[in-house]
């Protein structure tokens, strides 16, 4: 991953038979993002699907624009998984990783403006990089 330097009291990155074991079918909706994301199709950006960064594993990565997004179902306002998601968003900031999180039910309802705001974090992020490599 570009950019990646685990901390010393990192948790060990995924084992790759974890890897495996843990991707699992996308369901409908996620489905639907990978087929408007997957081959550049989203601004030239290549993303990738189920992606492991450190341990854990996100459900699309941009590495040029070092973004995850996820997209959270039912299970994600439960409270033990806010505590899991706040403590895996906590770790991926200090990976300068930015997480855009986006309810099912706001994603099935507005496709196109889903995709405009993670284009549009996407290229900013490249940008600001692009300027303070200048």
């Amino acid at each position: 991953m570009t950019g990646y330097r685990p901390s010393p009291s990192e948790k060990p990155p995924v084992p790759l038979e974890r890897q495996t074991r843990l991707r699992r079918p996308l369901s409908p909706p996620e489905a639907l993002l990978w087929t408007k994301v997957r081959n550049r199709q989203l601004a030239g950006l290549k993303f990738r699907r189920q992606h492991p960064l450190g341990p854990y594993i996100a459900d699309f990565y941009c590495a040029a624009a070092k973004l995850v997004v996820e997209l959270d179902g039912q299970q994600h306002g439960r409270e033990e998984h806010r505590g899991h998601d706040a403590r895996r968003d906590a770790w991926l900031r200090e990976q300068e990783v930015y997480v855009l999180r986006f309810s099912v039910s706001a994603f099935m309802k507005n496709i196109d403006g889903t995709l405009a705001r993670i284009r549009d974090v996407a290229q900013s992020r490249i940008g600001s990089f692009e300027s303070k490599n200048e």
